[in-house]
């Protein structure tokens, strides 16, 4: 095979080093300084005072709950960690009653 060929079948296959493809790329661009050179995008700087706008203006956007459905939320809350109170203070007094038990006391 020819020289050509082989080089075409290494690019293909992915063999040739990356400082030869950056080469290839770019001219300028080769090996260590590949990634100094790349142009890096700019962050925009906003003002504070332009921030405060835009989080205000985000907040105008939010869908705030109503009167009702925050005391139905705070309620349903409160049930469940009712519940939980009475079934771990159950399963805690039957542990309890195993001990006893178990100790002898």
């Amino acid at each position: 095979m020819s020289e050509k060929k082989i080089k075409e079948i290494k690019e293909t296959d992915g063999l040739v080093p990356l400082e030869e493809r950056a080469k290839k790329s770019d001219p300028e661009v080769s090996g260590k300084n590949a990634k100094s050179k790349k142009a890096k995008p700019k962050k925009e700087k906003k003002s504070f005072g332009r921030k405060i706008k835009e989080i205000f203006s985000e907040l105008k956007k939010v869908t705030w709950p109503t009167f009702p459905q925050i005391l139905k939320g705070t309620g349903v809350v409160i049930i469940v960690v009712l519940f939980f109170l009475i079934v771990l203070g159950v399963f805690d007094g039957f542990l309890a009653f195993l001990m006893k038990l178990l100790v002898g006391e």
